[in-house]
């Protein structure tokens, strides 16, 4: 059974990039091992911030819970990660748990590093393993040229193969133990 990737675009802002940037990252993720993948886009779902449910959490939750592995695309806002991606993560609890989970981040100098360093822990505590890879992408707005494309793609070519040999290898021993022995973190 092949595995199957969730991607998160992070960014609700008008005129983001990160579409461009998870765009990107499919084209990679298409040379790897994952044979499903479902793009989440944050924009184009109903997430109430009171975390109450309605809206469009139970079909959030359900597409967290098919996946064997999530990458999520995200910019650093004000050293940050986007408050929408706060609001998805606390929509759902059970379904990050045992699941592995990569970041492909953007930003300005940083690349969004100290976003993806603050995820880390939050998904610590929500019992999912994040990867050790990252893609970053350092001064993004200058990164792609009118077509879309990666100016000078060979290093976030490198990184993003080896996160998705990451989430490929803790893909298959996450969901072989999930069968086996479900989480009761």
């Amino acid at each position: 059974m092949s595995l199957r990737l969730a991607v998160i675009v992070a960014s609700v802002r008008k005129d983001r990039i990160g579409p461009q940037v998870a765009g990107w990252f499919l084209d990679a993720v298409r040379q790897s091992e994952f044979g499903e993948v479902d793009v989440i886009d944050l924009a184009e779902l109903d997430l109430p911030i009171d975390l109450g449910g309605g809206g469009d959490t139970e079909l959030f939750t359900k597409r967290l819970d098919w996946a064997d592995a999530i990458a999520i695309v995200t910019p650093e806002y004000n050293r940050g990660y986007p408050g929408a991606l706060k609001t998805a993560i606390d929509t759902a609890k059970r379904e990050w748990r045992a699941t592995p989970v990569g970041f492909v981040s953007y930003g300005g100098l940083s690349g969004g590093l100290r976003a993806a360093e603050q995820l880390r822990s939050v998904f610590a505590e929500l019992h999912a393993v994040t990867m050790q890879a990252q893609v970053s992408l350092q001064y993004v707005w200058d990164q792609f040229d009118d077509e879309g494309t990666l100016r000078a793609p060979d290093r976030p070519a490198s990184a993003a193969a080896t996160l998705l040999r990451q989430l490929t290898w803790w893909g298959n021993a996450l969901r072989t133990a999930r069968a086996t022995t479900p989480y009761d973190g």
